[in-house]
């Protein structure tokens, strides 16, 4: 039976001892590393910002995470790819998120998907992509432990543990997930990459999370947890609780379980799940759940789209080089729109944005609904 750990932190400088609680009740470390193991520590960097901001994994998560391997007999290891689409974009988010001083000085080996290469694996039982290229790294590790940051995310709803491992994946092949198009298949994309990496462990930082437009222009959230489990899925499960989200309504959680994947109802260890249940603010974007029939007979009445707000952009080009089906257009003047009828909500521009200049803009009638489908307890 899978136990997710829940241990009360509220602020980071309790996190080794609330990670040692938790890991404690989920059995510990010393189970599945063995002395010599090559231990690979994936947080959140998705792009280069600062520790209070809560876009990455805090940097205490990992310094206590490296100090515990080492106790364990196990060499930790660093690393991940961030989001976007430009050389020297993970480099800057490692040095911008702490993570790297912190994992140096805790005695781990800092790894940079960018720059490591990848290698075509098959992927078992595929949903959706038979073979996969996944981070040299991943793949040399005897064991992966994902680090992931309690966040929203306005494609899949909430980012966890699962997700956590489409950092894995190159540029690229990222951008042919996110072509998709769907929620529930991007989800399936998702638990694709999870097949492959297959995680022995997870420690999630939730003692300050991220609410509203996560995973990068959300609202620091003060959660005040630390959770752990040996299973991914399972510990996806109870922060899409906790946090008043629909477990099963997590595409990447669907997505994990229809491969076989995860426990429905993994057991709760620790402080009990009720007494530190928080409400987050969802997402404003998002592709709608009204049926697509619907949508399509409401036409220029029902929209969600997209729009790039002149004033705040400062021309970066992240929206258009990271855009996977080219619905962001370069301007003669140096600027950029958005193209509507290209456009697949998959909300990338929005994500890698540094400068929050990507907005959503919905029809009235959209809002009306999106205001209908949180009233009927949908996400």
């Amino acid at each position: 039976m899978n136990r997710v750990s829940i241990i009360r932190c509220p602020d980071y400088s309790g996190t080794k001892k609330a990670i040692a609680e938790a890991l404690e009740l989920v059995g510990g470390l010393e189970n599945i590393i063995q002395p010599g193991d090559r231990v690979l520590l994936k947080p959140n960097i998705l792009a280069a910002s600062s520790p209070e901001n809560a876009v990455t994994t805090h940097p205490s998560v990992v310094a206590s995470m490296c100090e515990f391997v080492l106790q364990a007999g196990g060499k930790p290891v660093v690393g991940d790819g961030a989001g976007i689409s430009r050389p020297g974009a993970t480099s800057k988010a490692l040095k911008a998120s702490g993570i790297e001083e912190a994992a140096r000085k805790a005695g781990a080996e800092i790894v940079n998907f960018e720059t490591a290469g990848f290698t075509l694996v098959d992927v078992p039982d595929p949903l959706q992509f038979r073979k996969l290229y996944i981070a040299n790294p991943v793949l040399e590790a005897d064991v992966v432990i994902s680090l992931p940051k309690l966040k929203t995310h306005e494609l899949t709803y909430y980012t966890g543990a699962v997700k956590n491992f489409f950092g894995t994946l190159p540029l690229k092949c990222r951008k042919e997930a996110h072509l998709l198009g769907k929620r529930e298949l991007f989800g399936e994309a998702v638990a694709d990459v999870y097949s492959v990496v297959m995680p022995a462990f997870a420690v999630m930082d939730g003692i300050i999370g991220m609410e509203g437009d996560g995973p990068s222009h959300g609202k620091p959230i003060n959660s005040g947890v630390i959770l752990a489990s040996q299973d991914c899925v399972s510990l996806d499960i109870v922060a899409a609780e906790m946090i008043g989200f629909e477990p099963l309504k997590i595409p990447t959680t669907a997505g994990a379980m229809r491969k076989g994947f995860g426990n429905q109802c993994p057991v709760v260890v620790g402080i009990p799940l009720k007494e530190v249940k928080i409400k987050f603010k969802s997402s404003s974007g998002g592709v709608s759940t009204a049926p697509s029939f619907l949508t399509r007979s409401l036409g220029k009445y029902y929209k969600i789209y997209p729009r790039i707000n002149r004033r705040k952009c400062t021309h970066c080009g992240a929206c258009y080089l990271n855009c996977s089906p080219h619905a962001v257009e370069r301007l003669e003047d140096g600027s950029y729109r958005i193209n509507e009828d290209k456009c697949i909500l998959c909300y990338c521009c929005r994500e890698l944005c540094p400068s929050n200049a990507v907005e959503i803009k919905k029809s009235l009638l959209a809002r009306l609904m999106a205001v209908k489908e949180d009233l009927t307890g949908k996400i």
